[in-house]
């Protein structure tokens, strides 16, 4: 830890609660990350599609890892605290004490995550609408956002709904636990509850959807108070939260962003200069931030309003203040890569095999298709085996959660090689839908030129090969793995005051770590790889259109 000379060094902290684990980070201002924490968190399943967590659970393990990594720091050279979070659902009674969100009663258990997927006759009923806000959500509103999760608890909970005093967004929950404010980040309202920065909240869409009890409180239960991303809320850290975190009382804690929108905060801002990248001497609106864990977001800025068909969007400021953010995305990544590989017969072998050569079985399943490649580029592996990746349905551009996963190719072969091709076959779908949502987002107005990665999954240099080669774009890693963290520690550097905006702060905190060129010899086999991609969902339309006839 800091001492000596560095005395004078200023340091923020950036919390970020994932969908398994909330982590920690005490960054310095330059965007170098000092000491790291983590603690797992505990996720119920109860049936189906149903995914809860605890938001008692959730602060303390954020008062854990963040009391680990300013261990030993002097209080006075802290100066912020930014969090971000899932868009998961918070359900508290006017006591700031938790509602359950299940129909067991358990209390406890009162966040419906993000992931859950219980309320899909209530999205597709506020779909049938067609009212104006879905024009900011791509034409048709997920059923991960809240207005259909609010329909549910009402409809399916009447009891909790009776007692409900507030609804956050989580990011808005850990602002609210640490400054005692219920001031709603612009980033989540806009984002997930159809908040508008110019007109605020549109009265007719909640009465047509039978929500018409948040009109008449005023949206105290959702949200009357709105900050930026970045400012100041309230007097800063509350005394109890301050021992909570063990923090000093009073520091500035910044108004919060959604997890990928951080970690697109982290890198879309950074300076390439001397990278010989497309978008050096172009502004950021050339770039897609994408961030990929257990889902993958896909985060594109622009000057003016892009409606994209399929992606979410246009929000102004939700990110980047003064910008315009169009976010794509795919509901299972990182976690259907882990659905494929350990469902898989060949797993053990794997993991023992993984295990006793010191790798994870990552690492191990990439060396083994170099052994299997022969003289092949390792992704040509694949001309006989394609994955449709909607296992969890289809966020963007197609925005359909009724699609489901395909696989065409197998045989009974049963052994690691068939293991480490299913593995790279996933993979590259999962790139390919990244390549149909920026054809998308570029036939609609945006000009890309480059990719910005974060995330778990950017450190799988598979993952970032196969995602430049079947792109076509350069793939830009950060110098820091956790740039959402990174990103998490701006929120709290410019509620500090130490930067005058959001872009500066960006520009100096985010930092290049290396470039992935796109092997353009291999674009014919991508270009007959991408068409047979979309024959699979042409495919499945055709198979359910018969079945349903």
């Amino acid at each position: 830890m800091p001492s000596g000379k560095q005395a004078a060094v200023k340091y923020y902290v950036g919390v970020d609660v994932g969908s398994a684990s909330v982590r920690a980070a005490l960054v310095d201002g330059v965007g170098t990350v000092v000491a790291h924490a983590e603690r797992p968190i505990r996720v119920w399943e109860p049936q189906p599609d149903h995914y809860e967590q605890s938001s008692a659970d959730i602060w303390a393990a954020c008062c854990s890892v963040t009391k680990e990594v300013v261990r030993g720091v002097d209080a006075r050279q802290i100066r912020g605290l930014g969090f971000d979070a899932t868009c998961s659902l918070v359900v508290v009674d006017k006591q700031f004490q938790p509602l359950a969100v299940n129909c067991e009663g358990q209390n406890h258990r009162n966040v419906i995550m993000w992931m859950d997927h219980r309320a899909a006759s209530q999205v597709e009923r506020i779909n049938a609408t067609q009212h104006r806000v879905l024009n900011y959500v791509g034409g048709a509103m997920s059923v991960e956002m809240q207005p259909p999760k609010l329909l549910w608890v009402k409809e399916n909970l009447p009891e909790s709904w009776k007692k409900v005093g507030y609804f956050f967004d989580l990011p808005d929950f850990l602002s609210w636990k640490a400054t005692g404010v219920t001031a709603r980040s612009l980033c989540t309202v806009v984002c997930k509850w159809t908040y508008t920065s110019d007109g605020g909240w549109d009265d007719s869409f909640w009465k047509m959807i039978g929500l018409e009890e948040l009109v008449k409180d005023k949206y105290e239960k959702i949200g009357k108070h709105v900050l930026s991303p970045g400012e100041a809320v309230g007097e800063g850290l509350t005394a109890e939260a301050a021992k909570d975190l063990g923090l000093p009382k009073g520091i500035a804690v910044a108004a919060s962003l959604i997890d990928a929108h951080a970690g697109g905060l982290g890198v879309i801002g950074a300076d390439v200069k001397g990278h010989n990248l497309p978008c050096e001497n172009e502004p950021i609106t050339s770039r897609v931030a994408m961030i990929c864990g257990t889902s993958s977001c896909h985060m594109g800025v622009s000057e003016a309003p892009i409606f994209v068909p399929g992606v979410w969007g246009p929000y102004f400021s939700a990110m980047v203040p003064g910008l315009w953010l169009n976010e794509g995305g795919q509901s299972a990544t990182g976690k259907l890569i882990d659905h494929v590989v350990r469902g898989h017969v060949a797993f053990p072998e794997l993991e023992a095999k993984a295990a006793a050569s010191a790798h994870s079985i990552y690492t191990y399943l990439n060396s083994h298709l170099d052994l299997i490649k022969k003289s092949l580029p390792v992704g040509f592996l694949t001309v006989d085996l394609h994955v449709w990746p909607d296992f969890h349905g289809n966020r963007s551009p197609l925005t359909d959660l009724t699609l489901k996963g395909m696989v065409v190719g197998l045989t009974l072969s049963r052994g690691l090689d068939e293991l480490a091709l299913i593995y790279l076959a996933t993979i590259q779908a999962i790139a390919l839908g990244t390549r149909h949502i920026l054809e998308a987002m570029q036939a609609a107005g945006h000009d890309i030129s480059a990719l910005f990665l974060c995330g778990g999954l950017s450190k799988n240099p598979l993952f970032v090969q196969m995602h430049a080669d079947i792109t076509g774009k350069p793939v830009v890693l950060s110098k820091e793995v956790e740039s959402v963290l990174v990103g998490a520690a701006v929120l709290g550097a410019c509620a500090s005051g130490d930067f005058a905006s959001i872009q500066e702060a960006m520009a100096k905190m985010g930092k290049i770590g290396r470039v992935v060129q796109p092997n353009h010899e291999h674009k014919r086999f991508y270009d007959k790889k991408y068409e047979v991609f979309l024959k699979l969902v042409e495919h499945q339309r055709e198979y359910r259109s018969i079945m349903n006839s």
